[in-house]
């Protein structure tokens, strides 16, 4: 699989990861496909992340990481499969507030993101299984903890 990323970083602080790091963490969660994918990263404060979730998913709070698939129809092809947009404030208070080094807090919303994308969920406890256990796997082959 070839991944094309464009990470595009709206603040900068400290802690936010490399774009190898992204590319690594992203890739191994594209790993099952075989074609060329392009995928953007954006990296935002919490007002931008606050203001997509509230018009997105109708929730006026901020929240980590929001996965935006791209739907078009089947005769379009594009090798962009959607945009992650994180909070970099957001997921710093929440690797504080849960006891996770930064990395692997980053690390895990990555995944979990660019599983979205590919379609995996977790609405119910049957797809939320589903999608932890590869989560929970892709992180180890990675070197990271269970972040459950």
């Amino acid at each position: 699989m070839n991944l094309v990323l464009d990470v595009q970083r709206m603040l900068d602080t400290p802690g936010i990861p490399t774009d190898t790091e992204l590319q690594t963490w992203a890739g191994a969660a594209l790993a099952a496909r075989r074609e060329k994918t392009e995928l953007v990263i954006r990296i935002v404060d919490e007002t931008e992340i606050r203001m997509l979730n509230r018009e997105y998913r109708r929730q006026d709070k901020p929240t980590n990481v929001l996965s935006f698939s791209l739907d078009l129809p089947s005769e379009v092809e594009v090798d962009l499969i959607g945009d992650l947009v994180v909070s970099a404030p957001v997921v710093a208070r929440e690797a504080r507030e849960q006891g996770k080094s930064l990395q692997a807090h980053w690390a895990h919303l990555i995944i979990h993101g660019v599983l979205h994308l590919q379609g995996f969920d977790h609405k119910d406890q049957g797809e939320a299984a589903i999608m932890e256990s590869r989560e929970r796997n892709l992180l180890k082959r990675l070197g990271f903890s269970d972040p459950y």
